[in-house]
Parts: C-alpha cells; structure tokens; sequence
C-alpha cells in the first residue's frame, strides 16, 4: 500500500489515476428508483427546501440562490399533465426532456397560492433554461 504524505501527493495520485479534475457541468439525472429527476445547476455547499408534494429546491448555503432541485413523481407528473392539458405536449427529443418545460407544465397546470413559492418556480424556470438542462426519460 502506497502512503500519501501530503495533499500534493494525493493530487497527484488522483490525477495519475483518473486524470486533471474536470470543470463542473450542469445535470439533470432521471433516477428510475426513485422516479425522480435530480438537477445540480452550480457546485458548492447547499441546503433543501420542499417548495410542493413535486419539487425540492436546492438553495447555496452561501447566497441562498437555486443551485438546483429535485423532481418528484416524474412518471406521475407526465401522466397527470396528459390528463389535465391534453394539447400541451412537452418536447422529448431523442428520449430527452427540457426542465424548464416540466417546471412550467406544473405551474400551468396546477394553481400556486403562494407568492414566494410561485417566484421560487419562476427562478427554477430562469437557471434550467440558462443551463439547458435535460434529462433522459427514456424509462419514464
């Protein structure tokens, strides 16, 4: 067993072995245990707050701006707006869906009563069309 003195040391040997650390990518990443989609926009430390029985909000615990999300009940929410707005069809290419336009579907179809929650989602909307967040579907 190799003994790493130092934190160089182990950069170096993480970087010998998997390579120089990337740049951090926007994901969304349908999870089909859970049927759910989990959306990270920004790296760094953050805190969650439930905003409805569908979305969980990521917030930075140094600013508290949306850092992402996590989508609940994928396969329920696709069949309950099929039900509820027949002509609404959300884009799915390729087994791909945009975030900003499940975010918005839910807010068409379903009445926020809350002015922080209804500006909440609004800022959801702005930072998945800004990454272009999608997510594969494809098992939904």
């Amino acid at each position: 067993m190799k003994v790493i003195e130092n934190g160089d040391d182990f950069m170096t040997e993480m970087e010998s072995m998997f390579g120089p650390p990337q740049e951090f990518q926007p994901t969304a990443m349908y999870i089909p245990a859970g049927d759910c989609i989990e959306f990270v926009a920004r790296p760094g430390r953050y805190h969650a707050q439930r905003l409805d029985d569908l979305v969980t909000v990521y917030l930075s615990e140094e600013n508290d701006e949306i850092v992402g999300s996590l989508i609940k009940g994928v396969r329920a929410l696709c069949r309950q707006l099929n039900e509820k707005l027949p002509g609404l069809k959300i884009n799915v290419e390729d087994g791909r869906v945009r975030l900003e336009h499940l975010f918005l579907a839910h807010v068409w179809s379903e009445p926020v009563a809350d002015k922080l929650i209804e500006r909440t989602y609004k800022k959801l909307i702005e930072v998945a069309e800004e990454t272009g967040a999608e997510a594969e579907l494809c098992s939904a």
